[in-house]
């Protein structure tokens, strides 16, 4: 994934910047930058690799040598961001979130002009910031060059662009990733995180449409190319990725979580298949509210039968290689032994993906004596990869523990009846849930329905992407 903000002041703002970035930095652990503008030092940049330690050490110590009243940067899963360009629209420096599935052939169509030539990373790969821009540069203005850079790319992409007079924001076409607009009395950000902007200052603006283009000053937010109302934003942002205190589309991601455990609750109850547990919990962090929903409906008692270690490591997958995140992972999870020994437990986690994370856990829980261990996802089995967004890091969809399951059931033919084996109702759906216990050591499991977690949301379901689950744009 990835994450932005941007500032437009009457005042040096590098420091809401740099604070405003850092406050994204859940959403993606290899690139941090900043760029900035002042009539006196022109462009000045910085970029760093956060993979071993976080963004606000990295540029704790640059933002003192930047200034300007114009300002952006990003966090980056992918590509150094942000990069600087110039075409027939001037000098100007750009970032994106989201992901590019044709970047391969749209990079051949650019070079087959023999005078194009495009940014490349170490590895040979061209910067995703690189291939926008260059569609961009086909069009007269910013305006029309994104709107052509939008229809040409399949996939998603959300930007912001720092000129020497202003910030352009852009959301995506379908609105899959937000865009917030805060405003003070000294000028505007924008943000994919609205607490972001919160501790800074500035209250909430408004949101950004879908396909929306705008212009930001410290005195206005221009309107470049009017947005629409056909929305398809990411329901994963509520269950996982957002932040617990953030707000998309008038939807708090703390109070989604909180009624969707509920929601679950309600129905372990309606079909008879509430456990009888001594305590609700939640796998931290972002399955903690959800868990609290659960808690509070069914009656059963919330507990925290095992505490993350965060100090160092603030998230167990930001090393790189794999064995040591895997490490790393166990090490962060400090049993309490006196709610673990000899207790029946129900585990509410957020979703469960390859189920190998899972299993480790569940694995620790019998480890320091416990009796039982139920679990309850967050929302349906993950069925398909995201072509949508770059937060997953499956190269394959048989990496995914329901579909690995469901091909080594049924093979190739098993795609057919993926709406069945997301029913708990179904003779399929039973079976794929058994056979995930059996693996996983679980005592019972159940998913959210998508139906629940729409209902969980709380916006139509229409207006909601639930690819991962269903498999439907």
């Amino acid at each position: 994934m990835g994450g932005f903000f941007g500032a437009a002041s009457k005042n040096d703002c590098i420091s809401d910047v740099f604070f405003g970035v850092d406050y994204h930095s859940h959403l993606g652990t290899r690139r941090g930058g900043m760029t900035a503008y002042s009539p006196e030092r022109g462009f000045q940049r910085s970029i760093h690799s956060i993979e071993n330690s976080p963004f606000r050490t990295k540029f704790e110590n640059d933002i003192a040598a930047m200034e300007g009243k114009l300002c952006i940067g990003c966090i980056s899963d992918t590509d150094p961001q942000p990069i600087l360009l110039r075409s027939k629209m001037g000098f100007y420096a750009v970032c994106n979130i989201g992901i590019i599935n044709n970047a391969e052939e749209l990079r051949n169509e650019i070079l087959s002009d023999c005078s194009a030539s495009l940014e490349a990373m170490s590895s040979g790969k061209v910067n995703s910031s690189s291939i926008i821009g260059s569609l961009i540069a086909q069009k007269d203005n910013f305006a029309d060059g994104i709107r052509y850079m939008q229809e040409k790319i399949d996939g998603t992409v959300s930007l912001l662009i720092l000129t020497e007079d202003g910030i352009i924001a852009a959301r995506d076409n379908k609105g899959r990733l937000p865009i917030i607009i805060g405003r003070r009395d000294d000028g505007y950000c924008c943000s994919f995180e609205s607490f972001a902007f919160q501790k800074l200052g500035y209250e909430t603006y408004r949101e950004l449409l879908p396909g929306e283009i705008v212009k930001i000053t410290a005195d206005s937010v221009e309107v470049l190319a009017e947005g629409h109302t056909d929305m398809k934003i990411c329901t994963f942002l509520w269950t996982y990725y957002g932040y617990p205190n953030s707000v998309y589309e008038g939807v708090t991601v703390e109070t989604m979580r909180t009624r969707n455990g509920e929601i679950m609750a309600e129905t372990d109850i309606k079909n008879g298949a509430l456990p009888d547990v001594d305590y609700v919990c939640g796998v931290p962090d972002s399955g903690i509210p959800h868990a609290i929903g659960y808690s509070n409906r069914s009656g059963i008692p919330f507990a925290r039968p095992f505490i993350k270690y965060t100090p160092t490591w603030p998230r167990s997958f930001m090393p790189q290689n794999q064995a040591i995140r895997n490490q790393v992972a166990k090490m962060k999870l400090i049993p309490v032994h006196e709610l673990i020994e000899g207790k029946k437990l129900l585990f509410v986690d957020d979703s469960i993906v390859r189920g190998t994370q899972m299993r480790e856990t569940v694995e620790f829980l019998y480890a320091n004596g416990a009796k039982e261990v139920h679990m309850r996802s967050a929302c349906p089995p993950i069925m398909y990869g995201c072509k949508y967004l770059n937060f997953s890091r499956s190269t394959s969809e048989l990496d995914l523990i329901a579909r690995k399951i469901i091909d080594e059931l049924e093979g190739a033919e098993g795609v057919k009846y993926i709406e069945e084996y997301s029913d708990s109702s179904t003779e399929r759906g039973k079976k794929l849930r058994d056979e995930i216990c059996r693996r996983l050591k679980l005592t019972s499991l159940e998913f959210q329905s998508l139906e629940g977690t729409v209902r969980a949301v709380g916006l139509p379901a229409d207006k909601l992407c639930s690819y991962c689950w269903n498999g439907k744009d």
